[in-house]
């Protein structure tokens, strides 16, 4: 507990008894030293600490025979060079020399020797003579990832006897650049994959590209449209294709070194395209068994239909947008904006003189196309129109008026539903269940076509809504309308309406393989998939559960033909392709397609078309598992590698990939693909909002990595295709988020935060300065090792083994502590638990070693002090292993800047044979560093020390000290650590106090738990009233813990119901409650006491 800082300045009293010591005198490196705190500090206090003086630059010796040679001269240039600067200093026009500066002990120091020399590339990076003063991420993000590629690092054996260990990456688009989503991905699987590959597994991590059908179509249209003013129409099919391929080859994967950018260690060498000729045959294949096991068939059904790409779309391509009332809507294709949100009530005339029924729709246009109505069996209102029909007025077509229970709620409305079997889900579900005629009434560009009468016929869907209106209204059929709540399908390729649309089209059976997807992820006794995190489990439960047969074809140009191809026989009245849906065969090519066809039509003359749809991508990146290892050839890679280990992706493509990759896989593949699956969550802005490119709030991994100014951000917006309205809301977003920009953060930086933030399971909201944050983070990382370098030495030869019995405390303690991180990051890696595994390692690089071990052990270093021979040895040695084994706990984390710190520490014997970082082994836990008693005893001394900081109050000063201990534990263990509370706490002296003694005058006091307290020697004078109304409130708060504990022991049923030993926990907290108010009595009373005394003076 951080204790209550109480201060009253009077002039010390010296005591006769207790114990003080003096402090060391300041090392000329020292610095005051950084103020504890808990692991949950948010991340912007770090850049106040990158303000405070941080370790003076290194002291590296020159070469021995360079010495020699010039050391008198760069003496006398060194005196030279002070005097000009104190002279320009005292000036005040001080200015920097062009080439060198001075070091302390008047060498001079060259600035080139902080510079990288240039690389060649895919060599071993040449570092600097001499470490660059500040972290600099651009500079140590040079040249590494070209030499880990070229080395080989990355490449799985299919052969070693190591245990494999497999990620798939989720192929990005072709046309894709690098958004954080694909960041977040990379991060993540880059984690997983280095912590394996030091783990001692054969690890593979396959990069592909998805041929990502729709998008590639669309950017390449748009491309000929703006260079030639061509459609793919214009151009034909075959050269369409063509310029696709051209596109692909010259501006495709992009993504793919983006990837590389961030230090993805992915396996180059097995890189695959979901359209390459392997994967093309591995495609067809599975088409075609498919189909021989029924599996496969093809069938007249509704559809998401996009007019303006001309195809269906899946579910994942359709955003829903919610309506609330009338509202006009910009749609492709028209000038004018078309109204949404409107329920049109119309009449239809009833046959025999019966009058008329009245019913409503959001969609009128579709009234072309209606061929009943529903009433509901129980509706008193239409018993009378039970076998009737209504008469349609702009064709004469008879509407049988038709009772269905399962559509119609008789208090909704009329209590009747006009029904377009051919343009509605529900609406053709009814026409199925009442052999209704299906009646299309649109063109595949979304105009009314023949069916929809003469007198529309030619229009654009939303333009005959109009017409078909006005024409109700002639015809005196028009009942109203009225403002109405709807979702609204919206294209997220397109921006068009979304039309169901009755087509023929392939679909996949999933009942049989969706059961045993559900089974491998639910069934506790035979379970083969882990869903992490479980909340999902019941999301692909219910999903595969209400399974749907999955449409798999797509009217497009780019992906992969349907394997299917259509016998047009001689004698055959309907010549159409498709006509008679039992003319399909299915086969590898087009020789066996023949065969087969010459098989079933024995002695009949045929013509055979290949069907001119391709197949929804999702088909082929379902595979992907199998097909990047070979599949369906018995490879290798498959033999080994199959099933991989886990699937990571994003938690919105549960069921459009990751249950259809597990069924495909389990169906052909013979076994699930994947163990576990874990999915990340979706990334939002600092706000929480989606990120959308007219908010301008979308960024770019890129510009975080290399930063960007508030122009280079606006010229990206301005490059896009916003409406200048749009333009002005975005820039005026980005301003507000980004006034000064994005500053350079690195890679490293960039990943570390976004695995930091995956314990938020559902978004995160990503602040750009969290990652900022992380950037000075890898500075502190810097300074630590630069202090390790100046205090290790030129000639250091790390230890082989060391004996912590031997080490002095603070050595002991950080042993101790560094096992626990290992054991604690080991751990949550292991259970995907990512944000913990970087928090364990951040919060013990940031608030154990650097805050707390390399303060603490600055005295051993300060001058030559024989008694401090050995503890300095000692420290050097465990300084070092930490740093060793501290680097490489982070590097899954920050690839970069631990490989580079790490190629500059001094090399131990064991790294033989490991030129990389990544190549060597991960920390693991060495048992007799494990030491509970030093790390209890190190939290008193914690306790303590933040305690007098608090008192200190930022007071840069050292100042005497006093510890008030009521137990003779605790008075042993300060009294004999006192050396580090001296120095963690900035004190000039140290002097342990009993309840015997007088309280010390003049001090500050803060009560640190129950049994100690401590007293902080101030000057000055500060209002007693101030600091016992503080003490009031504390001794409030604690008092009601007390009390809330109290009432809890007391509760009836307590000592039947509650564990023994949490009653015992409970006894001992509410001793120490008791005891703690005991000792706020007392620092009131002793503050009373002073102010009464001054009074008196």
């Amino acid at each position: 507990m951080l204790g209550l800082a109480v201060r009253v300045f009077q002039k010390p009293l010296l005591f006769a008894t207790g114990i003080r010591i003096s402090s060391l005198h300041p090392s000329p490196f020292a610095r005051p030293p950084l103020r504890f705190f808990s692991a949950s500090t948010n991340i912007n206090k770090m850049a106040d600490l990158e303000k405070k003086p941080e370790i003076e630059d290194p002291e590296k010796k020159k070469k021995k025979e360079e010495k020699a040679r010039e050391k008198e001269l760069k003496k006398q240039k060194a005196l030279e060079k002070a005097a000009k600067l104190q002279a320009q200093q005292a000036s005040n026009n001080q200015k920097k020399s062009e080439k060198k500066t001075v070091r302390r002990g008047g060498e001079e120091e060259n600035p080139e020797e902080f510079v990288d020399p240039q690389t060649p590339f895919g060599e071993k990076k040449i570092m600097s003579h001499q470490m660059a003063k500040q972290y600099n991420p651009s500079a140590v993000e040079k040249s590494w990832y070209a030499w880990w590629e070229k080395s080989g690092f990355f490449v799985a054996d299919a052969k070693s006897p190591k245990p494999p260990f497999v990620i798939v990456l989720p192929p990005p688009n072709v046309t894709g650049a690098l958004h954080i989503g694909h960041a977040l991905t990379a991060a993540i699987e880059d984690t997983i994959i280095r912590w394996r590959r030091m783990s001692g597994y054969n690890t593979l991590w396959v990069p592909g590209m998805d041929h990502a059908g729709i998008a590639t179509q669309v950017v390449v249209e748009k491309k000929i449209m703006r260079e030639r003013k061509l459609t793919r129409h214009d151009v034909g099919r075959e050269n369409f294709v063509s310029e696709v391929w051209e596109w692909k080859n010259k501006f495709g994967g992009t993504i793919l070194q983006q990837l590389r950018r961030l230090g993805a260690s992915l396996d180059w060498s097995r890189e695959c395209f979901t359209m390459d000729e392997k994967r093309s045959r591995a495609v067809t294949e599975a088409f075609v068994r498919l189909y021989k096991e029924n599996l496969i068939y093809r069938d007249l059904r509704l559809v998401n239909w996009d007019c303006v790409l001309r195809t269906a779309i899946s579910d994942i391509e359709v955003d829903h947008i919610e309506i609330k009332e009338r509202s006009p809507l910009k749609v492709p294709g028209y000038e004018k904006p078309v109204e949404f949100g409107v329920l049109t009530s119309f009449a239809y005339p009833l046959e025999g003189e019966l009058g008329e029924i009245v019913v409503a729709t959001t969609r009128v246009e579709t009234m072309l196309g209606d061929t009943a109505i529903a009433i509901h069996p129980d509706d008193p209102r239409y018993s009378h129109l039970h076998g009737k029909s209504a008469i349609h007025p702009f064709n004469g077509r008879k509407l049988p008026i038709v009772c269905d229970a399962i559509l119609v709620d008789p208090k909704f409305g009329t209590g009747a539903v006009k029904i377009t079997p051919a343009h509605d889900p529900n609406d053709f579900e009814v026409g199925r269940r009442h052999n209704l005629e299906f009646i299309n009434i649109f063109t595949d560009d979304g105009k009314i076509n023949s069916n929809g009468g003469s007198d529309f016929a030619g229009m654009p869907r939303f333009t005959a809504r109009e017409a078909v209106t006005e024409a109700l209204q002639k015809k005196g059929l028009y009942r109203g309308a009225k403002d109405n709540e709807m979702h609204l399908g919206i294209c997220s390729r397109t921006n068009d309406v979304v039309e169901p649309l009755i087509k023929p089209q392939w679909y996949v059976n999933c009942n049989i393989m969706a059961r045993q997807a559900l089974d491998a992820a639910t069934d506790e006794e035979n379970k083969k998939i882990e869903i992490i995190p479980k909340q999902y489990s019941a999301d692909w439960k219910r999903w595969l559960e209400n399974i749907r047969d999955w449409c798999v074809s797509r009217q497009l140009w780019w992906g992969h033909r349907v394997p299917a191809w259509y016998v047009t026989l001689e004698d055959d009245e309907l010549k159409e392709l498709g006509a008679y849906n039992d003319h399909w065969v299915v086969a590898r090519n087009e020789d066996e397609a023949q065969e087969e066809a010459s098989r079933i039509y024995n002695g009949k003359k045929f013509h055979l078309s290949q069907d001119p749809d391709v197949l929804d991508t999702w088909f082929s990146s379902g595979l992907f598992p199998l097909t990047v290892l070979g599949w369906p050839d018995d490879t290798e890679d498959l033999k080994a590698f199959y099933p991989t280990s886990v699937l990571e992706t994003g938690h919105d493509i549960i069921f459009f990939w990751v249950a259809r990759m597990v069924m495909q896989g389990m169906k052909l593949g013979g076994d699930v693909p994947f163990r576990k699956v874990y999915l990340h969550p979706m990334i939002r802005d600092a706000h929480g909002r989606k990120m959308s490119k007219s908010l301008g709030n979308v960024i770019d991994p890129l510009e975080v990595i290399n930063g960007v100014s508030l122009e280079g951000l606006h010229k990206r917006l301005e490059e896009g295709n916003l409406d200048p309205r749009e333009l002005t809301v975005a820039k005026e977003g980005q301003a507000k988020d980004f006034p000064n920009g994005i500053a350079e953060c690195g890679a490293d930086a960039l990943r570390f935060a976004l695995i930091s933030y995956t314990a938020q399971s559902d978004k995160i909201n990503l602040d750009i300065q969290r990652v900022v944050g992380y950037r000075q983070w890898c500075n502190k990382l810097w300074n630590a090792i630069r202090f390790a370098l100046s205090r290790l030495g030129d000639d250091y030869v790390p230890p082989t083994n060391v004996n912590p019995d031997v080490l002095p405390f603070s050595c002991q303690w950080i042993l101790s502590v560094l096992n626990k991180a290992i054991s604690k990051t080991n751990t949550a890696l292991e259970a995907y638990e990512f944000s913990d595994a970087a928090s364990t390692v951040y919060s013990w690089w940031q608030y154990q070693l650097c805050d707390v071990f390399i303060e603490a052990i600055k005295p051993f270093f300060a001058g030559n002090d024989p008694k401090f021979e050995s503890a300095r040895s000692f420290a050097q040695d465990t300084l070092w292993l930490c740093l060793d084994n501290g680097l490489r706990l982070l590097h899954p984390f920050m690839p970069y800047v631990t490989e580079e710190l790490w190629q500059r520490l001094p090399s131990s014997r064991d790294r033989t044979g490991a030129e990389s970082i990544m190549t060597f082994k991960y920390p693991s836990i060495v048992e007799c560093w494990t030491n509970e008693r030093v790390e209890t005893e190190m939290d008193l001394v914690d306790s303590a020390v933040k305690s007098l900081r608090s008192l200190a109050n930022e007071r840069r000063e050292r100042r005497p000290a006093f510890v008030l201990s009521r137990n003779d534990a605790y008075a042993k263990i300060i009294s004999s650590h006192q050396l580090e509370i001296i120095t963690l706490a900035n004190l000039s002296s140290l002097k342990v106090i009993s309840e015997n003694d007088p309280a010390p005058a003049g001090c500050a006091v803060s009560v640190v738990n129950e049994s100690l307290s401590v007293y902080l020697e101030l000057q000055g004078t500060l209002s007693p009233e101030a600091e016992l109304e503080k003490i009031r409130k504390k001794t409030d708060e604690i008092r009601k813990q007390h009390e809330r504990l109290s009432k809890v022991i007391s509760a009836s049923g307590y000592i039947e119901k509650v564990p023994t030993h949490i009653q015992q926990e409970n006894v001992t907290k509410l001793a120490s409650l008791m005891q703690e108010l005991l000792s706020l009595e007392e620092a009131g009373q002793h503050i009373e006491a002073q102010a009464s005394i001054n009074k008196q003076g």
